[in-house]
């Protein structure tokens, strides 16, 4: 028996989804006694190369043709953005229809009402694309871990920022530079935003924590820093004291307290995470039984995220034949957490300080780090340019209310010419 899917949008993804469908098609149908079919795939322009021949599948540009047709079971959305794949898989939900999407954005602003809208009608939406690529990050939450208490998520969840920052690590080169290359390769896209910016990791932690904290987490709630400041002499460095740089997604649950942050990271070069290089991303998630998990894999790209959507297709063929309906992330839990900002939490922190080269200076700086009891681990100066030095602290540990005030009087002293850059520090474990 033929299972028909309609298909929103087919630009890389789309096509690595057609592609993927019909090379498993037979083995799909051997398994499960349904064969998947794209039936309809809405486009913008029937007439463009999207590197796959169609064979039976119908090119349309209006949406109708595969929301309003009562053949198509499943609908696969893979066009991108809030609108208007939001309007059409509310659409496509109320007309009974379930629905596949790689559409992280949409999940993360707009999945609570997307859930709701299909448990009232009965039918399932899956999302194992929206983050993480071919990884398996949201089943695995969901489902195979449920037998835990998930007190820890951390991890690289962007591949454009993690391969600018490889590249930068790699070949010496400055923000700007492997930020081109990130482009020419397809890497990231002509208004890099997103990603550098530190909101598509945000969107991401948001769909991570509120399956694995079992709570309803809003993209609010994250606090977001980017990469755009992160210079070649940051990464310089980083390598000198031991460190590489990541762009770091961290989600945490404290007695019921959520704290929620993507932000650049100096990570030890023994840890794990170190070793996540160019566009693949990994996740570290805590369970109170499981102990500690890492899941590694490619993290973005046609056919891994194409993958990840044939995946969610696959199963729920075998959840049609079982009845079971899959509407809600975390098992319907009623459970609100608050979500708090730690000023208590503790890292070593990197400074990188502008100042004048004269004497004394360094010393009102260390007067300064001594009378809010922050010692220093390591400390490098070096003159850079005309009269000025600059300075490179590590702390000991401190905490993240006592880094930010630290900021704040830094900025305030006559000889300091500017707080260049400051960063935590990940401790190798906890």
């Amino acid at each position: 028996m033929d299972l028909y899917i309609g298909l929103l949008g087919c630009g890389t993804v789309g096509a690595g989804v057609v592609s993927l469908v019909r090379r498993r098609a037979g083995k799909v149908a051997d398994m499960t006694g349904s064969r998947p079919v794209v039936k309809t795939i809405l486009v913008r322009d029937t007439t463009k190369d999207r590197g796959v021949p169609f064979e039976h599948e119908r090119l349309t540009t209006n949406p109708d043709d595969v929301l309003h047709d009562d053949a198509i079971q499943v609908v696969v959305e893979t066009i991108g953005g809030i609108e208007p794949a939001k309007t059409y898989i509310l659409e496509a939900l109320k007309r009974k229809k379930h629905v596949v999407t790689a559409n992280k954005d949409l999940i993360a602003v707009h999945g609570p009402e997307i859930l709701r809208v299909a448990a009232e009608n009965r039918v399932s939406v899956l999302f194992e694309a929206a983050v993480g690529g071919a990884i398996p990050l949201v089943g695995p939450l969901k489902e195979n871990l449920t037998a835990n208490e998930v007190t820890d998520l951390k991890g690289i969840i962007n591949g454009t920022t993690n391969f600018i920052l490889s590249e930068m690590t790699a070949r010496h080169i400055d923000f700007e530079e492997a930020l081109a290359m990130a482009q020419e390769l397809g890497y990231a896209e002509a208004d890099p935003s997103s990603d550098v910016d530190g909101l598509d990791a945000a969107r991401k932690l948001v769909i991570l924590s509120s399956i694995g904290f079992q709570t309803q987490v809003h993209l609010s709630d994250v606090r977001v820093e980017g990469i755009r400041h992160i210079t070649a002499t940051d990464v310089r460095y980083a390598d000198e004291l031991g460190y590489v740089i990541k762009l770091l997604a961290v989600g945490r649950d404290r007695g019921g307290e959520l704290t929620l942050a993507v932000r650049p990271t100096l990570i030890p070069k023994v840890h794990p995470l170190a070793h996540v290089s160019d566009a693949y991303n990994a996740l570290y998630v805590r369970g109170d039984a499981a102990g500690d998990l890492m899941f590694f894999g490619r993290g973005a790209g046609r056919m891994p995220t194409a993958s990840a959507v044939v995946g969610d297709i696959i199963s729920l063929i075998r959840n049609l034949k079982l009845g079971y309906v899959v509407s809600s992330p975390n098992g319907g839990a009623a459970t609100t957490k608050p979500v708090v900002d730690r000023e208590d939490e503790r890292y070593k922190y990197y400074f990188r300080l502008l100042a004048q080269d004269q004497p004394g200076v360094f010393a009102s700086i260390a007067q300064l780090f001594g009378e809010n009891h922050a010692s220093m681990e390591t400390v490098l100066q070096k003159r850079v340019r005309g009269s000025c030095a600059e300075i490179v602290i590590v702390t000991h540990d401190i905490s993240s209310s006592k880094a930010r005030r630290m900021i704040a009087d830094l900025k305030a002293l006559e000889h300091l010419h500017a707080v260049e850059c400051v960063m935590p520090v990940e401790p190798v474990a906890e």
